[in-house]
């Protein structure tokens, strides 16, 4: 399944932006393109952050996306999630894949060459890339231009999605550096309609890969 998953389309949630009902926020998402769908909630606790996991799980299941779980291996593992997104204070690569096994997947975040050819080399299976623009939902955040993010991209032979501040406005500019996808929080879950921004935002994916 892993080496079949299309990253055009990559949603980080938020709850605390989403404007209705978490779970029915995501599915609207979901029917409206996003290919996958990760658990990033850093304010929950253990347990409201299990309960999420495990609706998201049934509601990603019955759609066929893949489900991501950020830097929780616990919970990834109690809710037999897809994978595991990891950042580059996380987790090491080597501890994480011997633990999911080769059949899960595996991301990690990377701001520079260096970043991604060392995931790379340790088996990662995505490269989450950022933050391309300024971004409120993860202040920490190194900032990649976009010749950097052409960089990388062209320095691994796995998908990279670029990750922050992205919106329907500035999606193409770091689709031009020949990446595999956006990955998106607030243009998605803050937006009045997330299933017709999701389809908006797939849209200017599509036409940037000429499909």
């Amino acid at each position: 399944m892993k080496n079949k998953i299309d990253y055009s389309l990559y949603l980080v949630t938020d709850r605390a932006l989403c404007r209705g009902e978490f779970l029915d926020c995501v599915e609207e998402a979901i029917k409206g393109g996003v290919s996958v769908v990760q658990l990033r909630e850093k304010d929950a606790s253990s347990a409201e952050f299990y309960r999420m996991a495990l609706e998201l799980r049934k509601l990603t299941s019955s759609y066929g996306v893949p489900f991501i779980i950020n830097d929780r291996m616990d919970i990834a593992l109690a809710v037999d999630a897809d994978g595991l997104h990891i950042g580059q204070s996380d987790m090491p690569l080597d501890v994480a894949r011997r633990i999911l096994g080769s059949k899960k997947i595996i991301g990690v975040s990377a701001s520079c060459v260096e970043d991604a050819r060392l995931a790379l080399e340790g088996g990662a299976d995505y490269l989450g890339v950022g933050a391309v623009f300024a971004t409120g939902t993860k202040s920490d955040a190194d900032s990649v231009g976009i010749d950097e993010l052409r960089r990388i991209k062209n320095s691994v032979d796995i998908p990279v999605v670029a990750i922050g501040g992205i919106n329907e406005i500035n999606a193409h500019i770091p689709m031009s550096a020949g990446i595999d996808g956006i990955s998106v929080v607030s243009a998605i879950v803050a937006s009045p309609s997330p299933l017709d921004s999701s389809k908006r935002l797939l849209d200017i994916v599509r036409k940037s890969k000429n499909i």
